[in-house]
C-alpha cells in the first residue's frame, strides 16, 4: 500500500498466483472486460519472447473514502511456469494481498502445491508469510470433469483456513466474488 498524495489516493497491489494455465490471466482478463470503462484504466501485457505478466488498475467507488482518500488498486498476474521465478519475485514486490488460483484437475494437484509452496518461499524472502497476510483461494475450472473435490482441495491448499471461492474464471463464476473477497480481507487487515 501507498499514498498518491497528488492523486489523493490509496493504492493497493493485488497480485493473482498460482500454477502456469491455471486461470490467472483469465480472471484479469474478465474482470477488465466487465468493469466499468470509466473506472479502470488499459489492460497492459508485459511480454517477453516466454513469458507475460498482466497489469491493470481501477477504481472502487462502492467503498467511499478511505481517511479521506480514494481506494485505487493494482491488479496482476504473475508467469506461472516456475522457471520464472525472478520475474515472480519483482511482481510479488510491494504486494498488499493475494488470490491464488489454483486449478482444479486431479493433474495438476502437484503442481497447485509447488506454486503455492514457491509463494510462501517468495514471500519469506521479503520479511512475509502467508500466515500473516490476506490471501484467498480461488478453485478455479470447476466445471471440468476429472477434479479434485472441494474438501480434497481444502485438505492439500487451505491450511490456513483462507476464505475459498469455486469459479469458473472463463464463464465468469465467482471471478468478482473472489476479487471482493481478497479486497475485504485487505481492508480489515488495514
Amino acid at each position: 500500500m501507498h499514498i498518491d498524495w497528488f492523486r489523493q489516493e490509496i493504492v493497493f497491489k493485488i497480485v493473482y498466483y498460482g500454477p502456469g494455465l491455471g486461470g490467472k490471466t483469465t480472471n484479469l482478463e474478465y474482470l477488465h472486460a466487465h468493469l466499468d470503462p470509466a473506472l479502470r484504466s488499459r489492460l497492459v501485457v508485459l511480454k517477453s519472447p516466454e513469458e507475460r505478466t498482466l497489469y491493470f488498475d481501477f477504481f472502487e467507488l462502492a467503498l467511499g473514502a478511505i481517511k479521506g482518500k480514494k481506494p485505487r488498486f493494482h491488479l496482476y498476474t504473475i508467469p506461472g511456469q516456475l522457471y520464472y521465478a525472478s520475474s515472480r519475485k519483482i511482481v510479488l514486490r510491494g504486494v498488499d494481498a493475494i488470490v491464488f488460483v489454483a486449478d482444479s484437475q486431479s493433474a495438476r494437484r502437484q503442481d497447485n502445491l509447488d506454486s503455492l509452496m514457491d509463494l510462501e518461499l517468495k514471500l519469506i524472502e521479503q520479511g512475509k508469510t502467508l500466515a500473516q497476510f490476506p490471501w484467498v483461494l480461488q478453485y478455479n475450472k470447476r466445471d471440468l470433469t476429472e477434479i479434485d473435490s472441494v474438501d480434497e482441495m481444502e485438505q492439500s491448499l487451505n491450511f490456513l483456513r483462507v476464505p475459498h471461492y469455486e469459479a469458473v474464471a472463463v464463464q465468469g463464476l465467482a471471478v468478482f466474488e473472489t476479487l471482493r473477497g481478497v479486497i475485504q480481507l485487505l481492508l480489515n487487515k488495514m
